[in-house]
């Protein structure tokens, strides 16, 4: 049974007497078809006004919904004959960052993302998708191969942030985070990054440098999450509703404000209700923008890479006669 979140009670409760007066009519072998039918048009109604009209605390909850598809899910729906790598060569392998090479309509890509458990021991093995430094190596160094032979990179993004322990600290968590950030933006290969669920902080934006950007319709992606900026603003964590309206970190919201490319529809209800179909809608995304991207020359592809990201955000500044512009 899939988690059940406080927004979508009325729709969980209306089920659940669809489902009683279904199995009174098989037992009693009553005709009740009418209401049936009534409940059901009922529901239709009621899962459209509920999910079409999300706030943004509803919204980041399905992002952190536990059934959400992971990295590894949608890299088995999209591409084929993925081949995983393994290791930063300077310290070890981290097991919060998947990459390797994959087949995509018949041809080479380099596929790395944040991977986050299924389950408890899986959570614990892959640091609940919190990567260390040896992670963030690890996608540059498959970034650098993806370079020199020509491969395209996809990134998906889904994680709380970048680990804070001291041990990752001491390896260097803020210069992996850095490099990757001037390593992607000069990339001379076509990079596109998919937000799948959360994206949070540096540990995102470490994959978030592209060519194109989506955010699939149900995720985040912020500096802090909503319970941070709420005890640093209001010292009070409780105030994360409050804080997930002001920041403006859904998709609706960044598409708007132009830091997104483009918002991925997601199936009714999350992604996490049917992902065969949330993959495919990703793919025909990924297969878009790649045919936008393959005729351009590398000088181009990098040029075109800075104007996107120094287009984001509005200034003023004041010229030699002190005229605010």
């Amino acid at each position: 049974m899939a988690e059940q979140l406080p927004f979508e009670k009325p729709i969980i409760e209306l089920r659940d007497k669809i489902s009683e007066l279904k199995q009174f009519t098989k037992e009693k072998d009553i005709d009740l078809s009418g209401e049936i039918d009534k409940l059901e048009k009922r529901l239709e109604q009621l899962e459209e006004d509920i999910y079409g009209n999300m706030k943004p605390w509803d919204r980041v909850q399905l992002a952190r919904h536990s059934q959400r598809p992971t990295t590894r899910d949608y890299i088995d729906q999209i591409f084929g004959e993925f081949m995983e790598m393994h290791g930063d060569r300077l310290h070890g392998d981290d097991a919060a960052i998947i990459g390797g090479i994959a087949n995509f309509e018949e041809k080479p890509v380099t596929v790395i993302g944040h991977q986050r458990g299924k389950d408890t021991k899986e959570n614990i093995r892959r640091n609940f998708g919190m990567p260390h430094p040896e992670g963030y190596r690890k996608a540059l160094r498959l970034m650098k191969q993806a370079e020199k032979f020509s491969r395209p990179v996809i990134c998906f993004i889904d994680t709380k942030g970048a680990f804070p322990g001291k041990a990752a600290e001491e390896r260097g968590q803020s210069e992996a985070i850095a490099r990757n950030l001037i390593e992607m933006a000069g990339l001379r290969t076509p990079i596109i990054c998919v937000v799948i669920g959360e994206g949070g902080s540096g540990g995102a934006l470490a994959l978030g440098v592209g060519d194109k950007l989506y955010m699939l319709e149900n995720s985040t992606y912020s500096v802090i999450s909503p319970e941070g900026a709420a005890s640093i603003l209001w010292k009070d964590a409780g105030q994360a509703r409050y804080a997930a309206e002001t920041m403006k970190i859904t998709a609706p919201d960044l598409l708007e404000l132009g830091i997104i490319d483009a918002m991925v529809p997601e199936v009714r209800g999350g992604a996490h209700r049917d992902v065969v179909t949330q993959a495919a809608t990703i793919k025909t995304f990924l297969t878009k923008s790649l045919q936008e991207l393959k005729d351009l020359d590398k000088e181009t592809l990098v040029e075109k890479r800075y104007e996107k990201f120094n287009r984001i955000g509005e200034y003023s500044y004041v010229n030699d006669a002190n005229t605010e512009k």
